[in-house]
Order: structure tokens, then C-alpha cells, then sequence
């Protein structure tokens, strides 16, 4: 360690300024992602709980439009914001391990070019605050590492208890963090009146997203089983192994390990090791549960801090410079809205699956407009939509009504909750079922009625897909929609 913590430096707090200009400049760029058409619907039906996450996000997105309504820009200020709170807070961090102003500012541009900062600093996601809030208990825990000072884990339970809110992961950290602790000392705090103390505000600020999924019965380990089967985005163990290296940045994979060999190795480090064993406990876990891979990311962020002391002092500026470079060249090109939307190169969505999401939403309501016209006139009368998944579903109540579509329902997380088609809705448009078999358990007649068109190149999940035509239901919709209908997207 350098011991010049003490001397400041502005380089964390222009990189975060720069990551949030940027983001919001870019903001308008391609369109609504799957998730946030979601977050919209929840930001209708406000609750402490919902299937897949809690009430934080769905909170975000009712503010942003209450403040302005279907206005992407401001939907996406709190991402971009919170991102750049990532990018200073990480350099935070780097100087309670006595990292001088050097090694701050690159640890602080590991953070700014990173995927797990940019990517869901461009959209409104729960990964986001996930991301900020992992960040901020990580600092106020170095911080009492460093000074000895418990009392500083009062803010730890706070972020990790607002974390709650958002999202169960920030249990995962506690939890890594407790292990940590556990393997490497100092073992007294497990016992300290400030630790306990702040594991009951966690545990305080957690209870209302607790007590929604119990009276629930936990349908977010649904979700959870769902992903560990490989259902999703980024699921998979060796998913999850490919994105250690890659979440960050490749090129920052040096540093991140630097600062894990220094954390378990180096004695002069050993006051903050158990931070070390708290990314092994945390990313041996996400293996274990078949988490997604970047549930530990923030924790490499840390790493990423710490290792830039060593890396700094080891390699000439010049060198730390054109890495930075060639990261941030990758990075806007892979992971940020600079490219056409409407023809993404493959290698871009295949490194980025966030950005085809972004894309093709008003077209995709303009293919399920068109089948719907060539529908007869007393159908469309009694006709309902019916998607696969909640983006779907969001796209047509985000632009369905003026195409003149009816309401979309869907049996997909929480938009089974949110209510079942009426009785007397007896034909169905549906999208996102790629085979009838199923369609034709709940309609006497399923018919192909046609193909979503986004007139886009770039690779998705909707494009091409196909359309159905649904008559004659076969029982009615409440004898089919929970034991049936719910939770098959």
C-alpha cells in the first residue's frame, strides 16, 4: 500500500461526471429495453413485493413518470447517476486501501469502462442500484477495516438494507461478507455491537419485501430455480465462469486479479483479506445456486481497486494509458448505444445481449397491429392480446393504444398478477409462443396469423417470432389463468 490516502485527487470525480454526461447523452438512443416496459407496468400496480424483484425499481420508474411522462431520458437519470456514484465510489474505496491519486484514478477507469457499470447505467435496471448500493456497504466495511472503527457498519446495513428493497442479492453480499470475516478475521466483529446493530437495520429495511414474498409463498425461488435451469439472460455456471473475465473488462482482468493476490497474499494487506474471501464465498455460491454471472460483479470492482496500487506502481503511465484507451474504445462500441440500432453486428448482441433488447419495440407493435386489422371487425370487439414474456406485454401497453390495440396480459412473473383477461374475451392475439401445443390446450382453434417484422438486422428475442390467431376458449379464463396461464412465459 501506498499510505498517501491522504492526499486528494479529482480523477474519480471527473471519470464519474463523464460516465454520467455520457450516459445521458445517450440516453434517447435506440429504445425502450424488455425490463423497462416491465418496471413500467409494476410502476401501475406499486406494491412491497413483486414475483421478481422489490419494490425499489417499479418506485424509480412511477417517479420518472410522474415527473415526465414517457420521457426515456429522464426514466434512464437515475441509472446514469448511480452509475457515475459507482465509478467515485469505487475510487472511495481504493483510497481507504491507501491508494495514492494515481492508483485511485485507475481504479476509478476500471469502474468507467466497465460492462457492469455502462450497461445498466444506460438503462433503467435493478442492477444498477444493485451495483451502487454493493459499492457503498463495501466502502463503509473497508472503512472499519482500516480504522477499526465498527461504528461505520451502521451505513453498511443501511445500503445493504436498501438493497433489500430492490432486490434479494445484497443478502448474498452479507453474507459473503460475514464469511469473510469468518475466514480471516478480525473474527470479533461477528460479535460487535455495531455489527449486530447494523445487521438489524438490514434485517429492519428488509422486512417489507420479506413479508410480501411469505405472504406469496417466495414465488421469487421460482424465479430463482427458473435461472438455475438456464432459463434467462447470462444463466448458467459456464456463463457464469466466462463472465468473470469479461464483466469488467478484459483488459481490466489483470488488475482485479492483482488486487486478489495482494488481498490473500501480501502482509501488508492482511487487515482488509477477508474482502478477498468475500468474492470466493460470494462467486463459489453463484456457482453452487447457478446464479447469474454478474450477481458478484461489484465485488471485482473491488478487487479492481485494490489491484490498481499494485499495477500502478508496476507499470509505466504510458502503458496504463493505452490500456484505458483501448477499453474505452471497446466498451462504447460493445456496450453503449454508438452503433446503428436497427443493425447491430452480431458480435456486438452477442457480447451485449442488453442491446437487442433496446431495439424494435414500436415496429414489434406495428406487426401485431397489422394482424390484428385483418382480424374480423366482432372479434376484435372481444379479442385480447396475449404475450409470452412482460416485454412483450409492456411494448403493446407502451404503444398499443395508439395503433388501436386492445390491453395485453400475460402469465409471465408479476403480470400474472396484475389481472386476467375478461370473460367474455374469447379470441386472443398471442406472440411469444413459439409452438401452439400449448395454445391449443386453452383454444379449440390456433391459427398462424402472421410474423413480428421489426425491420431490423440486429439479433433478438422477438424478431421473426411468430403470431396466432386463438378461438373458441375452451374454459373460461379464471379456471385457466392461475393453474394454467400464470407463470408460462
Amino acid at each position: 500500500m501506498t499510505g498517501e490516502r491522504g492526499t486528494r485527487t479529482a480523477g474519480p470525480w471527473l471519470l464519474g461526471g463523464t460516465v454520467t454526461v455520457l450516459l445521458v447523452a445517450l440516453s434517447g438512443r435506440y429504445g425502450y429495453h424488455r425490463d423497462e416496459l416491465y418496471f413500467l407496468l409494476c410502476a401501475r400496480h406499486l406494491a412491497w413485493g413483486f414475483v421478481d424483484q422489490g419494490p425499489l425499481t417499479p418506485a424509480l420508474a412511477w417517479l420518472a413518470q410522474a415527473v415526465a411522462p414517457d420521457n426515456l431520458v429522464v426514466l434512464r437519470l437515475p441509472s446514469a447517476l448511480l452509475a457515475g456514484a459507482s465509478v467515485v465510489l469505487v475510487g472511495a474505496i481504493a483510497r481507504e486501501f491507501g491508494a495514492g491519486p494515481a492508483a485511485r484514478t485507475v481504479a476509478a477507469a476500471v469502474a468507467a469502462i466497465s460492462g457492469i457499470v455502462l450497461v445498466p447505467g444506460h438503462i433503467l435496471s435493478t442492477t444498477t442500484a444493485d451495483v451502487t448500493l454493493w459499492l457503498a456497504a463495501v466502502w463503509f466495511v473497508v472503512r472499519v477495516l482500516r480504522t477499526g472503527d465498527t461504528r461505520w457498519t451502521l451505513g453498511a446495513g443501511l445500503a445493504l438494507g436498501v438493497g433489500m428493497l430492490n432486490k434479494p442479492l445484497p443478502a448474498l453480499l452479507g453474507l459473503a461478507l460475514v464469511a469473510g470475516v469468518a475466514i480471516a478475521g478480525p473474527r470479533r466483529l461477528l460479535r460487535d455491537r455495531w455489527v449486530l446493530a447494523a445487521a438489524g437495520i438490514a434485517v429492519l429495511f428488509a422486512l417489507p419485501y420479506a413479508g410480501w414474498q411469505a405472504l406469496h409463498g417466495f414465488p421469487q425461488l421460482g424465479v430463482a430455480g427458473r435461472i438455475a435451469s438456464g432459463d434467462g439472460s447470462y444463466s448458467g455456471r459456464l456463463s457464469a465462469l466466462l463472465l468473470q473475465l469479461v464483466i469488467i473488462s478484459p483488459v481490466a482482468v489483470p488488475v482485479w486479479v492483482a488486487g486478489l493476490v495482494v488481498l490473500l497474499r501480501d502482509p501488508a494487506w492482511r487487515r482488509f483479506r477477508s474482502l478477498a474471501w468475500a468474492w470466493l464465498v460470494a462467486f463459489a455460491l453463484v456457482l453452487v445456486a447457478g446464479g447469474k454471472g454478474y450477481y458478484d460483479a461489484p465485488l471485482l470492482l473491488v478487487l479492481a481497486a485494490a489491484g490498481a496500487v499494485p499495477v500502478t506502481a508496476w507499470m509505466k503511465r504510458r502503458w496504463l494509458v493505452v490500456g484505458a484507451a483501448v477499453a474505452a474504445v471497446a466498451s462504447a462500441v460493445l456496450l453503449l448505444p454508438t452503433l446503428p440500432g436497427d443493425r447491430l453486428p452480431g458480435f456486438v448482441t452477442a457480447a451485449n445481449y442488453d442491446a437487442g433488447e433496446t431495439v424494435g419495440w414500436p415496429a414489434f407493435t406495428d406487426s401485431l397491429a397489422a394482424a390484428y386489422r385483418r382480424m374480423p371487425v366482432d372479434e376484435r370487439a372481444r379479442a385480447v392480446i396475449l404475450t409470452g414474456n412482460y416485454g412483450e406485454a409492456g411494448a403493446v401497453a407502451r404503444y398499443g393504444p395508439a395503433r388501436g390495440l386492445p390491453r395485453a396480459y400475460s402469465g409471465h412473473n408479476s403480470m400474472a398478477d396484475f389481472g386476467a383477461p375478461p370473460t367474455g374475451a374469447d379470441v386472443a392475439l398471442v406472440v411469444g409462443y413459439g409452438s401452439p401445443a400449448l395454445l391449443r390446450r386453452w383454444f379449440t382453434d390456433v391459427r398462424p396469423a402472421g410474423r413480428i417484422d421489426e425491420h431490423v438486422t440486429t439479433d433478438n428475442d422477438e424478431n421473426g417470432g411468430p403470431l396466432w390467431v386463438c378461438r373458441g376458449l375452451r374454459r373460461g379464463w379464471p379456471a385457466i389463468w392461475r393453474t394454467e396461464v400464470a407463470h408460462t412465459g
